[in-house]
């Protein structure tokens, strides 16, 4: 299935089912066709379970948490609120590594690539669903997000691509081994706005939001780290919160990267940097 195809998939799966029926659905184990062809048949004991979750969601608990899985490029993956809820845009960034892929190496050599931040996996696995000849690194702070990250793995049968590892990015280092491929996306809301946000995002590990006081705390870990891992002609590739695009340039030119490419999302919000060492 190419990439095209998988958001075709998504975009016919959003039409054709609503959250209510993909809680329903889920409840009852049926499709959305048997949900409306059986409508009149009585609930028995799946009555109290749907109390319960239509409580948690009423509760703006996020969907996925309740029933437990998500979607990412194509792809089920489980999810607990141990990890982020990984959202389309990220799936830019996937796509972005995917072409960058055979620019840094030969389509039959092998390709090495870190996953800063892995949360549930679900760009790690991706990449190792979809490059041939790719063994990956996947790092998180998180053991409760790496057990995640590696039932994703197994799921997928994809364990034997791809290495977890617990580290701290403001600790770790990188020149232990070095990379064609540095890939992350980080942190990147200030510690005072999140508290704000809309309820469903208080469901979600502070760890894998805050970003510091401005938001830019990992970016400048990257810059400084992230060059002593890369391999000579390698990539970093990273994702940026709405209007941070010039303030993490700023960051990475400070630190000797030449920014290659800037990748807008698709509400035409600059959301993936690609830089490289100059």
């Amino acid at each position: 299935m190419t990439m095209r195809e998988r958001r075709f998939r998504r975009s016919r799966i959003g039409m054709e089912m609503n959250e209510a029926e993909l809680l329903f659905s889920d409840i009852l184990g049926c499709s959305r066709q048997e949900l409306y062809a059986q409508k009149g048949r009585p609930l028995g004991s799946a009555a109290g379970v749907i109390a319960t979750v239509l409580k948690r969601r009423l509760s703006a608990e996020p969907l996925q948490y309740i029933l437990g899985r998500t979607e990412f490029m194509g792809l089920e993956f489980k999810l607990t609120p141990d990890v982020f809820i990984p959202r389309p845009e990220t799936e830019l960034l996937v796509e972005k590594v995917v072409r960058l892929r055979s620019k840094v190496k030969g389509q039959g050599s092998r390709v090495d690539i870190l996953e800063i931040g892995t949360g549930s996996g679900c760009i790690a696995v991706s990449l190792a669903k979809l490059l041939d000849n790719a063994k990956i690194t996947a790092t998180d702070i998180s053991l409760e997000a790496l057990k995640v990250a590696q039932e994703n793995a197994k799921l997928h049968q994809v364990g034997s691509k791809i290495t977890f590892l617990q580290s701290n990015v403001f600790t770790y280092d990188l020149r232990l081994t070095t990379y064609d491929l540095v890939v992350s996306n980080p942190p990147y809301i200030r510690s005072r706005d999140i508290d704000s946000l809309q309820p469903e995002i208080q469901y979600e590990p502070r760890i894998a939001l805050d970003g510091g006081e401005d938001g830019l705390d990992f970016y400048r870990a990257l810059a400084k780290y992230a060059r002593q891992g890369l391999k000579k002609g390698g990539h970093l590739v990273i994702e940026i919160g709405f209007n941070q695009c010039p303030a993490v340039c700023s960051i990475l030119v400070t630190s000797h990267w030449r920014v290659e490419e800037i990748v807008k999302d698709y509400n035409g919000i600059e959301r993936i940097i690609v830089a490289t060492s100059s």
